[in-house]
C-alpha cells in the first residue's frame, strides 16, 4: 500500500509526527497493569521524600522533568524528553534556520561528540572536526551532560560568543575553540558544473525546501549540458524523510519503493515515488561518508538497491531507527523511538550502515586512519536484527581503495568517466 509521506528526520533523527491521539493510548497501556501502579508509587514516595527531606527548597515541576527526562534518556541514544523551548527549536530547525554554531553532535562512551560540522557554519569556519570531543562549553564540563542540555548551551543570538574546550586524537591537551554565533541558514543544496559536463550536486541538509532545491539545481545543470551526475551526501546528517523521498523519486521511476519502516507490532508502512519525469538514464555517482545518516542513508540506499547509482565513499552512519514526535499538554514534547526502517530490498541499516560499492578510506595527514564515529560506536543503540552475534556487519565485500588523502571526489569523477567509455564501447558493439 502506498502512502503519503508524514515522517520527519531533524539531525541524525527521523520523526515521526503523530497526534495527541496516539499519545493518549500510549499513556494508558503505560499504566494498565497494577504492578505499574505500584512502581508509580515508589516515584511519587521518592519526590515526596526530596521535598520533605532535602538540604535545599526544590520545585517538584524540575524533580519531575529531570526524572522524565533520565527515562527517556535511558531508553537509547536518539529517545529524548524536550522542554517546551527545545520543543519548540526543533520545529524551527527543520525549516534550515536557527542561532547557532551549525554542528551535529551525539554522546559517544559517555562523551560529547562531533559527528560533523555543517559546511559553512561557525563551527566549519572555526576548525572543529568529526570526531572532536568536546570537554566543555564555556568552561562547564560536559560530563553527563545530556545531549539536548549541550545543544541548548550552543544555541543563541546572533554575534555572542560561546568557547568549546576541544580534545581531538592525537592531542596531549585540550585546546579552546572561541566561536561566534550567526543565524544558521542551511542552504541544503549546492551545485555546479565539473569538466566533461559532470553535474555536481551537494545536499547538506534534508529540509522542507530540498527537494524543490534539487529540482532547479539539476534543471540549470542539464541547461547547462549536464551529461552525468555526481551526488554529494557526504556529512549531511539528515533532515525531513518527505525529503528524502522527493530527491529520490528525481532519478528513479514513479511507483518505485523508496523506504519502509517497521514497528514493533510489524506493522509496515512504505513510501513510494510519485513523479514521472525524472533524470533517469545518465550516469551516476552518490558519494558518502560515516557522516551521511538517516534521511542521507534512505536516499544512498534507495538508489542502490534499485542499481541506479554506484555508490563511492565510506561507510554511513547507519541510524536506521525511527523516532516519533509526541506532544505534551504543557507545550513540551517526547521524541521516542517506534520503528526502524529498512531500505527496499529489505535491508535494516541499524548500526551497520550503507556498504559503498567502491569504498575509499581517508587517512590523517600522519598517516593514520581518521577515527569516525558511527550508530554503533552510541551507547544504547538498538541492534541490528539482521545481524546476527558474532558474524561480520558486511555480508559482501566492496572493492577496497586505500588513499591517504580526501580523494572520494576525483574517484567519483573516474567511476563516471569510465562508466561513459564503457557505454560508448556497448553501443558500438
Amino acid at each position: 500500500m502506498q502512502f503519503k509521506r508524514k515522517l520527519f528526520i531533524t539531525g541524525l533523527i527521523l520523526l515521526l509526527c503523530i497526534g495527541g491521539i496516539f499519545a493518549g493510548k500510549w499513556a494508558i497501556a503505560t499504566v494498565n497493569a497494577e504492578s505499574d501502579y505500584e512502581d508509580l508509587r515508589v516515584f511519587t514516595e521518592v519526590i515526596t521524600q526530596i521535598k520533605k527531606n532535602y538540604v535545599e527548597d526544590v520545585k517538584i515541576k524540575d524533580l519531575i522533568r529531570n526524572a522524565v527526562k533520565g527515562m527517556v534518556s535511558s531508553l537509547d541514544p536518539h529517545s529524548s524528553y524536550m522542554t517546551p523551548e527545545a520543543y519548540k527549536e526543533m520545529r524551527v530547525e527543520t525549516k534550515g534556520e536557527f542561532g547557532g554554531l551549525g554542528i551535529q553532535i551525539a554522546i559517544k562512551d559517555g562523551i560529547l561528540t562531533v559527528i560533523a560540522p555543517i559546511e559553512d557554519t561557525p563551527a566549519h569556519k572555526a576548525g572543529i572536526l568529526a570526531g572532536d570531543r568536546i570537554v566543555k562549553i564555556d568552561q562547564a564540563s560536559t560530563k553527563e551532560m545530556s545531549l539536548h542540555d549541550a545543544v541548548s548551551k550552543m544555541r543563541g543570538p546572533k554575534g555572542t560568543k560561546i568557547i568549546l574546550t576541544i580534545m581531538r586524537e592525537g592531542w596531549k591537551e585540550t585546546k579552546d575553540f572561541t566561536i561566534v554565533r550567526d543565524i544558521i541558514k542551511v542552504k541544503s543544496v549546492k551545485h555546479k558544473m565539473l569538466p566533461n559536463k559532470i553535474g555536481y550536486v551537494k545536499i547538506t541538509q534534508f529540509q522542507e525546501a530540498t527537494g524543490t532545491e534539487l529540482e532547479g539545481a539539476l534543471a540549470r545543470l542539464k541547461k547547462d549540458g549536464m551529461a552525468s551526475i555526481i551526488l554529494d551526501l557526504r556529512n549531511d546528517p539528515g533532515g525531513l524523510l518527505n525529503s528524502a523521498v522527493e530527491v529520490s523519486e528525481q532519478f528513479l521511476p514513479a511507483n518505485k519503493l523508496v523506504v519502509y519502516i517497521k514497528n514493533r507490532k510489524e506493522e509496515k508502512i512504505e513510501y513510494f515515488t510519485e513523479k514521472k519525469d525524472s533524470y533517469l538514464d545518465i550516469p551516476m555517482v552518490v558519494l558518502v561518508n560515516q557522516g551521511s545518516a538517516s534521511a542521507s542513508e534512505i536516499v544512498a540506499g534507495a538508489l542502490k538497491d534499485w542499481n541506479r547509482a554506484v555508490i563511492v565513499g565510506m561507510q554511513t552512519f547507519g541510524k536506521g531507527s525511527v523516532q516519533s514526535l509526541l506532544p505534551l499538554s504543557d507545550g513540551s514534547g517526547l521524541r521516542l523511538t517506534t520503528a526502524k526502517y529498512y531500505t527496499p530490498n529489505g535491508t535494516s541499516i541499524q548500526g551497520v550502515g550503507i556498504t559503498p560499492d567502491i569504498v575509499v578510506k581517508l587517512q590523517a595527514k600522519n598517516g593514520k586512519e581518521i577515527t569516525v564515529v558511527r550508530e554503533r560506536d552510541l551507547e544504547g543503540h538498538l541492534k541490528n536484527e539482521q545481524v546476527k552475534e558474532g558474524e561480520s556487519e558486511k555480508e559482501k565485500m566492496p572493492i577496497e581503495v586505500d588513499e591517504k588523502d580526501d580523494l572520494q571526489l576525483q574517484r567519483a569523477i573516474e567511476t563516471i568517466n569510465t562508466w561513459k567509455v564503457l557505454e560508448k564501447m556497448k553501443k558500438a558493439a
